[in-house]
């Protein structure tokens, strides 16, 4: 039975090598599976605010705007990836070289908003959104709220706010052009059959 790698356009290096007989049985016995975790969504701002029944709830001055996908099998280790991802993606210019996409959030000394958004993991059941890969609401919480604080100890307490989704909840954004950038955990498993 081959070794299945779902959505990779590529094969193992120890399947392209020149001695195939010798990695033959590891190579046949052997599948892969790829897990998709933890969503999100990155956008520059030059400012952004979230609002809940009324009241602000949290704003940030220059910075990031990152909306949060939990998914239920999620663990500590996609939320330290992602921690990590987000704080030292380079998508700001450098204002001494004038090179663009050269530094990250911290170099520039900029927030980061994190919006935990359920709907990140939403499919469509015929025309129906269903949320059911969604981490549920009584284990999200924690664990959102873990992720920001791995985000508070990475960089800065001050420069880190949070804000779990409610049913009402409108966020303000105003920055840069409309760059996104989107991160997905996925991790490849591999067992022997």
């Amino acid at each position: 039975m081959p070794c299945l790698h779902h959505s990779l356009s590529t094969l193992p290096s120890f399947a392209k090598s020149a001695d195939k007989t010798a990695k033959k049985s590891t190579f046949a016995s052997c599948k892969t599976l790829q897990i998709r975790a933890m969503r999100a969504v990155v956008q520059r701002v030059t400012s952004a605010s979230v609002e809940v029944d009324g009241h602000m709830v949290s704003e940030i001055g220059p910075g990031l705007l990152v909306l949060v996908g939990l998914h239920e099998s999620d663990t500590d280790s996609n939320a330290d990836y992602i921690c990590r991802k987000v704080l030292n993606m380079r998508l700001f210019t450098n204002e001494s070289t004038g090179r663009g996409w050269d530094q990250n959030v911290m170099q520039r000394n900029y927030e980061v908003l994190l919006v935990s958004q359920f709907t990140l993991y939403g499919v469509l059941k015929g025309n129906k959104p269903d949320f059911h890969v969604a981490m549920p609401p009584q284990k999200a919480k924690p664990f959102y709220e873990s992720l920001v604080d791995k985000f508070r100890k990475a960089y800065r307490p001050d420069a880190i706010k949070g804000t779990l989704i409610c049913l009402l909840l409108f966020v303000f954004v105003f920055g840069w052009l409309w760059y996104h950038v989107i991160i997905s955990f996925t991790q490849l498993v591999r067992f022997f059959v």
